[in-house]
């Protein structure tokens, strides 16, 4: 493909302009032919060195075996074909072989982080590549000399980053002696000269990290693992998949300290009972590494299409800088347009406004904030912005700022707009400072449902933990009530990590159903009026309003009856034998 002739390129363009990939046979292509003036024994030819470029495809004629059936192929297609392994494009299972391959080679002695930052180095890469082959072959055919086009190819206007050729993968690996530095410089100027990409390797260090000798040697096999796949054409749904799958493979290890991550069923339960729509914004102030942000994205791609994701406005704020930098990366491999990610403490500096400079608000506020952060008491809340606005309902106590985020989440609500938290069972019904805070939102109607979740659902706790979900808009029906659901049930085994459960597809479907009705159901779910909630110090437990129906069994009342006889008897005379071995002792 890369020296096909101009002659044969032109009469290619000529049948592809009239066939496209349609079927045609040797007559009609001499008539295609005809400003070229070629007889039956050229156009033979011509077909004959295109079926050689991998140009057409020619199968016998079922009507006449004597002749021939051309069918043209996409040259596009051919240079899809040509960047991808076995000219096939990766599929899920053959990435997460690979990636499971790289897990099992750091196992815990490096951090997981280094397979992340090489997986979107790798894509940077790749992707570059293809672009690059692309313009070079359109330029040629423009009729500029394969020098000229191949320098010209390299301008950044051609690509979606700019990496300059000597940072692109396969030349960082030719040095092996020199890799640590290498990538470390890459990394940096990568940065630099991709605002988009700032944050994103800030806090990734090679070099320090393979001044361990073992470290070293581990980085050149993950280079040399990656290197045996072409990530060009791989397409962004299982990048993306293959990006989580690396956070949550390694989730119950980091769990031990202290990181967090939501597992993926939690999010599409949260974002199902939201259901944003195109044209509306959603945000979270404690992104993590985009779960939800992502999750949101896809509900909609899934509802609405591709084009109805597209005008989803993505925003979210993390205060940890790796994890920020994994934020970015996934939603980069996720292929997601341009969502607005923020790095700071969201609790006390907010970063995106609105247009006269205060408090941005939201269509739908979505989060799972760290459970009972201590730390965030009224003196500190008080250092931060928009402290009066955020924080009207009052503070929370120093070692649990819960009802922090709630508050902070409902000022950046729209007047008609939702919020989503996962939180601490704690929250729902602690007293003090949490209680007060508890008793205004309640009185001016903004909560709408709580979700008992299934314990054992965290990689980071047993604790079950809960759904709250507020509505600034609430119909009139829901006006003055609660939906209180007991989802403690709604569970199926985890298939991967022994001792922990998770929500299946059908629960997910009964809970979401459940709060998009108002439904009430015995031992599930049950709309509370705000006056029972009062009488109980406005005490949220699930558990005084909805109690599961525990199974009874059917009991066979005769049957029963017979085996208890039965029982009876034999306990008497066994007393029986003991008395007559008493009696014979004397």
């Amino acid at each position: 493909m890369n020296h096909i002739q101009k002659w044969l390129k032109n009469r290619y363009d000529k049948l592809y302009n009239r066939f496209g990939t349609e079927e045609f046979g040797r007559e009609d292509a001499v008539k295609a032919l005809s400003d070229f003036k070629d007889d039956l024994k050229k156009v033979s030819t011509v077909l004959s060195e295109l079926r050689k470029a991998g140009l057409v495809e020619v199968r016998l004629d079922p009507a006449d075996n004597r002749s021939r059936i051309y069918r043209l192929i996409k040259i596009e297609d051919i240079i899809r074909e040509s960047l991808s392994p076995e000219g096939k494009e990766m599929k899920g299972e053959e990435l997460y072989g690979l990636l499971k391959k790289a897990a099992d080679l750091i196992r815990t002695r490096v951090d997981y982080k280094f397979i992340l930052i090489l997986l979107f180095l790798k894509r940077l890469s790749d992707k570059w590549e293809g672009e690059y082959e692309a313009k070079v072959r359109e330029l040629t055919d423009m009729g500029l000399s394969e020098e000229e086009a191949k320098e010209e190819a390299k301008a950044k206007d051609y690509h979606q980053f700019n990496l300059p050729p000597e940072y692109l993968w396969e030349n960082l690996r030719r040095d092996v002696k020199h890799l640590p530095e290498h990538l470390s410089e890459a990394i940096k100027y990568i940065a630099e000269m991709n605002p988009d990409l700032k944050g994103i390797f800030d806090t990734i260090e090679f070099t320090s990290f393979t001044g361990n000798p073992e470290n070293l040697m581990i980085l050149n096999q993950l280079m040399e693992l990656f290197s045996s796949k072409k990530l060009h054409d791989t397409s962004s749904d299982i990048l993306g998949d293959a990006y989580e799958w690396v956070l949550r493979y390694f989730a119950p290890q980091k769990a031990k300290e202290g990181e967090v991550y939501t597992p993926r069923e939690v999010i599409d339960l949260l974002v199902e009972v939201l259901a944003p729509e195109p044209e509306t914004s959603v945000y979270d102030p404690t992104s993590g590494s985009g779960g939800m942000l992502i999750g949101a994205y896809k509900y909609v791609e899934r509802e609405y299409g591709r084009e109805g994701a597209k005008k989803l406005f993505l925003y979210g704020q993390e205060v940890n800088p790796t994890t920020y930098g994994l934020c970015k990366m996934n939603v980069y491999m996720h292929d997601i347009g341009d969502p607005r990610i923020e790095r700071g403490d969201t609790l006390l500096y907010p970063k995106f406004r609105d247009e006269s400079g205060g408090l941005k608000r939201f269509d739908r506020v979505i989060a799972n904030p760290p459970w009972n952060q201590d730390g965030y008491g009224e003196e500190t809340l008080k250092e931060g912005e928009f402290y009066k606005k955020r924080f009207s309902y009052g503070y929370p106590p120093k070692q649990s700022a819960d009802w922090a985020w709630i508050q902070h989440m409902l000022a950046s609500t729209k007047d008609r707009g939702k919020v989503g938290i996962v939180l601490d069972n704690g929250a729902l019904f602690r007293s003090g400072k949490e209680k007060g805070i508890r008793k205004g939102v309640l009185e001016d109607n903004l909560l709408e449902c709580v979700i008992l979740l299934p314990e054992k659902l965290f990689y980071n706790t047993g604790a079950p933990g809960a759904i709250l979900v507020f509505n600034k808009a609430k119909d009139a029906e829901r006006r003055d009530k609660v939906l209180f659901i007991n989802a403690s049930q709604e569970f199926v085994k985890h298939p991967d990590v022994r001792k922990l459960n998770m929500l299946g597809p059908e629960n997910i479907r009964r809970i979401a159903e459940a709060y998009r009705d108002f439904a009430e159901e015995e031992g599930f779910s049950r709309a509370v009026p705000m006056e029972e909630i009062k009488e109980n110090d406005y005490n949220l437990n699930v558990t005084l309003y909805v109690f599961p129906e525990e199974e009874v069994e059917d009991i066979d009342v005769n049957r029963e009856w017979l085996e208890l006889r039965e029982i009876e008897n034999r306990i008497s005379e066994v007393e029986e034998r003991i008395e007559g071995y008493l009696e014979e002792l004397g």
